[in-house]
């Protein structure tokens, strides 16, 4: 069964987590770089590669999704309910209230959605969002009270002559919480997206390989009713060879 085999998802995101701290995250945050080259080489780009690197390790080590439809439809539904809150959210940035939150929350609470199809995939890529998030607001305060000249750690005129705690309130914990929130959703929905189409296509791919080996020793009852050789291979079954794992 799916989800059988304990994988440890410190040791599976620690390295990302670290490449996205230590040589993006704060590199960018804290240097006064223009806003375009800024976007440019941001962290937002990420999931896009973690995400099938965490889906394809993950589906190696034995905790692939349950159901395959299950999975991609909830990552789906995860996608569209997180496009439509941040439309949401921009129709009532210009004027923002507390109905502003409503969206954000809703942001938030999509990123938990992906985790309904795929368990293992779902929390490895929010201990990541997390992970790489929370501690962008340490760095900001260590910047704003060391008064570093930075991207996130300049003081507006408004709030230029109050005490440092509602500085950094306002300045940097609000505004990052809401950006956390947004790169959290982001994250985990973009993550989950690729890593899906990354597992099904290094799915097939074994699927190919073994029709081959199949067919090279002169049988292909093990794949009689599944032409694609694919519904099956989330598994791993013991035989004398060992258990089986994905080449990718």
């Amino acid at each position: 069964m799916a989800d059988e085999k304990p994988v440890s998802i410190t040791s599976l995101m620690s390295v990302p987590a670290v490449i996205t701290l230590v040589i993006l995250g704060p590199v960018v945050a804290l240097v006064d770089w223009p806003y375009v080259l800024f976007s440019m080489v941001g962290i937002s780009w990420l999931p896009i590669i973690f995400g099938p690197y965490f889906a394809v390790k993950l589906a190696r080590a034995g905790a692939g999704p349950e159901s395959t439809g299950k999975g991609i439809g909830f990552a789906l539904v995860a996608a569209v309910v997180f496009v439509l809150a941040m439309l949401w959210f921009a129709a009532t940035f210009a004027h923002p209230t507390f109905v502003t939150l409503v969206p954000l929350v809703i942001v938030l609470v999509s990123a938990f959605i992906p985790r309904i199809g795929w368990k293992s995939l779902g929390n490895t890529l929010l201990a990541y969002a997390f992970a790489a998030g929370i501690p962008v607001l340490i760095l900001i305060f260590i910047a704003m009270r060391a008064g570093w000249e930075a991207q996130y750690s300049r003081i507006g005129a408004q709030f230029a002559n109050v005490g440092f705690v509602r500085q950094y309130l306002y300045e940097a914990f609000i505004p990052q919480m809401a950006i956390m929130t947004m790169w959290i959703g982001w994250t985990v929905i973009v993550g989950a997206v690729c890593g899906w189409v990354a597992a099904i296509f290094a799915r097939a791919r074994l699927g190919a390989r073994r029709r081959r080996e199949a067919a090279v020793q002169g049988s292909t009852s093990r794949y009689e009713g599944n032409p694609n050789g694919i519904d099956t291979l989330w598994e791993h079954h013991d035989d004398e060879s060992g258990p089986q794992q994905w080449n990718v």
